[in-house]
């Protein structure tokens, strides 16, 4: 009769115990849950567009830096230019849609390097001189710089850049 109380009390002890440890870390699981599927989401990127290197769970660097991709924007980035100062960023979308890209360096270069090129469908210019020129080889499609900062929709040369050439 003891040792079945005991065995009673245990039982109804643990019962409890495995009905409230599902409530207690919810917020914990989702948090747990979203920087898997972040991971999961960087780990597919650098699949589709090897050469890069994760920084954390929404940026990856390309040439050691020369070029940063952004997975993800910020909470509350509604069609928003938010290009970092001293950058120029490309986007995958029109109006700022992310993925973004974000480079600073001058001279000509070729979007292929990274992945990039035949997806620029909106760009930001955040310095405070020089222009970027988004080009299909040698034929200049369209510019932002100092004077120009922003194009949301690159129409209609949407996804034809595959050279950026930056006057500095």
């Amino acid at each position: 009769m003891v040792l079945s109380r005991f065995l009673r009390t245990v039982l109804a002890a643990l019962c409890g115990a495995v009905l409230l440890v599902p409530a207690v870390p919810g917020p914990a699981l989702a948090a747990s849950a979203e920087r898997v599927a972040a991971r999961r989401q960087v780990a597919a990127y650098l699949a589709a567009h090897p050469g890069g290197v994760a920084i954390n769970d929404n940026e990856i660097s390309y040439g050691g830096g020369a070029l940063v991709i952004t997975l993800r924007a910020p909470e509350r980035n509604y069609a928003v230019a938010d290009c970092p100062w001293g950058w120029y960023c490309f986007y995958d979308r029109t109006d700022f849609g992310y993925p973004r890209g974000k480079l600073s360096s001058c001279g000509r270069q070729n979007l292929a390097t990274w992945q990039w090129q035949f997806r620029v469908e909106s760009a930001h210019y955040n310095m405070s001189s020089g222009s970027v020129t988004f080009s299909y080889y040698d034929t200049p499609l369209f510019s932002v710089g100092a004077g120009n900062r922003i194009r949301a929709d690159a129409s209609p040369y949407r996804n034809w850049a595959n050279y950026v050439n930056r006057w500095c």
